[in-house]
């Protein structure tokens, strides 16, 4: 199949340009006392994770839901669901990850702790727990120091968890275009998580885990000492947003449309509207029309301003760069891989949603 043959709107990946951001990535983690737990979230593909175990540098992969952990379960022996795993079924189904694979969660409450200790009691199992601090993002965490401290003491006083250690993540400063001010200002809210591993440690619990990071800064809290891990997910496809920071990673990933109507000279317009991508980081972009701007995403269309020479026409395609990589990816069952202009194969996205529903723990 040739890329024109496709279907759209579609997603599309470059192999060879995925590749490179995997090696690149890989091969900044080969040395040093950091790794890289590759954030499965980012694209919810088996075949990409397992580009990124294979390249070598990683610990496992990171999930953000259970679904993830389940699908990734079946490739990967050693996940990271770094989110708090609250609601009913939910810390059931961690245990029966447990039965197959290392698994751990991040954890901020007592009712949290108890919850999955119990599930773990109830399967027999033992379930790895990461405090989760809040270095500055004001989302999920308790606060570094004490209170961290004293959350570290309930996991590991409880009879089926384990305490591996904790993790924080500096996604407020990820998009920092000004690389002084997102150094420095990650390096701060990274210190304090890793200045909470160490007080943990000077109370005589494990803390073998600080797990940060985001592709924003990955090589920024990857060099903070004592951080041991960073869960980075973007980078391997990009995105127009962390386009804007110039990091050493190559667009690989588009939504591809297709001209339908060009209305007057300087408009035309696709139908890949916020169905097929998301707005919520900003417009994507149409790097290959020169002197175009994607000014609207509807439902079915995506409604391009054009310079009145342009000699786009209907039926041409185009590839549209999205804004934010996983909330476009999770709008898709598959992603169409391509060598220039030649389809090589068919990637079913199959973490996509919330299909806790097809899961049957027993088979």
């Amino acid at each position: 199949m040739k890329i024109d043959e496709i279907s759209t709107p579609a997603l599309i990946v470059d192999v060879a340009a995925m590749d490179r951001n995997i090696r690149h990535m890989a091969d900044f983690f080969a040395t040093g006392p950091c790794r890289l737990r590759p954030h499965f979230k980012a694209h919810k593909t088996p075949e990409i994770a397992r580009r990124q175990l294979a390249a070598g540098s990683c610990t496992g992969l990171t999930c953000a839901t259970v679904w993830e952990a389940e699908i990734a379960a079946e490739f990967c022996d050693d996940v990271l669901l770094a989110n708090e795993v609250i609601g009913p079924g939910k810390c059931e189904r961690v245990a029966a990850l447990a039965r197959r694979i290392q698994i751990t969660v991040a954890v901020d409450s007592p009712q949290g702790i108890e919850s999955l200790d119990q599930a773990a009691k109830a399967a027999g199992v033992l379930i790895g727990a990461l405090v989760d601090l809040d270095v500055g993002q004001r989302r999920c965490g308790v606060q570094p120091g004490r209170e961290a401290v004293l959350l570290a003491h309930r996991i590991a006083g409880s009879g089926n968890l384990t305490l591996r250690g904790v993790m924080g993540y500096e996604g407020h400063l990820v998009a920092l275009e000004n690389r002084a001010d997102r150094e420095a200002r990650t390096r701060a809210a990274i210190e304090r998580l890793a200045d909470t591993a160490r007080l943990i440690r000077a109370d005589d619990l494990p803390c073998d885990i600080v797990s940060c990071g985001g592709t924003g800064t990955y090589d920024i809290s990857s060099r903070v000492e004592g951080v041991t891990e960073v869960q980075a997910g973007s980078y391997v496809l990009m995105d127009s947003d962390y386009g804007r920071l110039h990091l050493p990673f190559e667009q690989a990933f588009w939504v591809l449309g297709t001209v339908v109507s060009r209305p007057e000279p300087t408009r035309c317009v696709a139908d890949a509207g916020h169905k097929s991508q998301t707005k919520d980081h900003g417009l994507p972009t149409a790097p290959d029309l020169p002197g175009a701007e994607v000014v609207s995403l509807n439902d079915e269309h995506a409604t391009i301003r054009i310079p009145a020479d342009s000699v786009v026409k209907v039926g041409d395609r185009v590839r549209l760069r999205p804004s934010h990589t996983d909330p476009t990816i999770n709008l898709h069952d598959s992603v169409y891989a391509i060598d220039g202009d030649r389809v090589v194969d068919v990637w079913p996205v199959a973490a996509r949603g919330y299909a806790e529903h097809r899961y049957n723990p027993s088979t």
